[in-house]
């Protein structure tokens, strides 16, 4: 182990010991808290994954919201009773409905979201910058559509009413859905998912950290800065930019699952184009390409909403309720960014700059002379034949 490994690991041992206690300190003002970090750490998986399309590939993603439904309905249709009360076949064959196990779905719905991304990918293999933009648009709000209106004339999801009794992950006999008393303290369901999605948040974090160092995110870099210069130096550009939507999928699937099982009930007005807005948000405010940077924007949009509520308040008090607080809110959100990015147009926490000239060392070039004019190579002087 280095000198630098064995300083670090202090600090990390410290905030291992911090993130175990969050919960349980969080809880002792209201279980509304704790749910707040937990959706939080929600908006960090699925910043990490779009972090991988726009971050490092360099592809403006503004559809990635539907990934994360993908994942959710797939889990809401598999665990939950509405599939058994819609369809007698089903019921037929299921007697007791469906309540797939999450270790089956959560593969499924990441396998099923990562396919979305690259047949997605695939027709936009030469779109770049704002037809990107629009395309992916596009897809996000035609899967919530489509989501919203699947209810005739065949019922698959239930329309805008939403899916609902979905089922709580049970790992090892152990019900996150249900309060656990452990070391006489009662643990609610909330902080139980706590854990869950803090694993999932670190999984994510080394898969990131891992791909960045990668051949395939250095090739990806490449594409980001220069896609021509990229392709020129023997990168297959389509492959890599079908594996970077499909990278980017595979994490929004994980969070819709995951998000399914803790709300226990999902609906199309979840998956809303706004939601796809602020997760860009959140990756450029925190930093593009850099996973701390992403993680720091995620968490403070994630939570600047609900701290914003204590000054929303009193001003609509201020404003004898002229003002909604909704929209107040919203606006202070606005306010806030604009003032970030006036001050950190590069993110909060920005990527170290990579590829910089270095100075040119004068003793490793000791055949240079000092004198600038001696610098200048001498005029060529070009003969031209004549014609006899």
């Amino acid at each position: 182990m280095t000198t630098s490994s064995k300083n670090k690991l202090p600090v990390f041992l410290v905030c291992a010991v911090l993130l175990l206690i969050v919960p349980l300190f969080a809880q002792q003002f209201g279980n509304a808290w704790v749910r707040i970090i937990d959706i939080a750490l929600l908006y960090v998986l699925l910043a990490l994954g779009l972090n991988i399309v726009v971050g490092y590939a360099g592809l403006l993603d503004l559809g990635y919201v539907a990934f994360y439904a993908v994942g959710a309905y797939m889990f809401a249709l598999l665990a939950s009773p509405h599939l058994t009360d819609t369809f007698p076949a089903i019921a037929a064959m299921f007697p007791n409905g469906l309540h797939f196990p999450w270790y089956v779905v959560l593969p499924l719905g990441a396998l099923v979201a990562g396919t979305a991304g690259v047949l997605l990918g695939a027709p936009t293999l030469k779109l770049r910058g704002d037809y990107l933009a629009i395309v992916t648009l596009g897809f996000g709000e035609i899967i919530r559509v489509f989501l919203a209106n699947l209810d005739a004339p065949v019922n698959i999801t239930n329309g805008p009413k939403g899916l609902g009794q979905i089922d709580s992950i049970n790992m090892f006999g152990f019900d996150l859905g249900k309060t656990h008393e452990i070391f006489g303290m009662d643990v609610p369901s909330v902080s139980n998912y706590y854990y869950l999605f803090l694993a999932a948040v670190i999984i994510g974090v080394l898969i990131c950290y891992r791909l960045e160092r990668s051949r395939i995110g250095r090739a990806w870099m490449a594409i980001r800065e220069d896609e021509i210069a990229a392709k020129a130096m023997g990168i297959n550009t389509r492959n890599l930019k079908l594996l970077a939507f499909g990278m980017g999928a595979t994490f929004g699937g994980v969070s819709g699952v995951l998000f399914a099982t803790f709300q226990g009930f999902v609906s199309p007005e979840s998956f809303s184009l706004q939601e796809s807005v602020m997760i860009v948000a959140m990756v450029v405010l925190g930093g593009l390409g850099h996973i701390p940077g992403v993680i720091v924007g995620a968490l403070l949009l994630a939570a600047l909403p609900e701290v914003l509520r204590y000054v929303a308040g009193p001003l609509q008090q201020m404003t004898d309720g002229r003002l909604d607080a909704s929209i107040l809110r919203q606006l202070l959100i606005a306010l806030a960014m604009i003032g970030i990015m006036l001050s950190r147009p590069r993110g909060l926490w920005p990527s170290p700059e990579h590829g910089r000239a270095a100075a040119p060392d004068p003793a490793a070039q000791p055949h240079m002379s000092l004198n600038p004019a001696e610098q200048i190579p001498p005029p060529v002087t070009h003969i031209v034949p004549t014609s006899e």
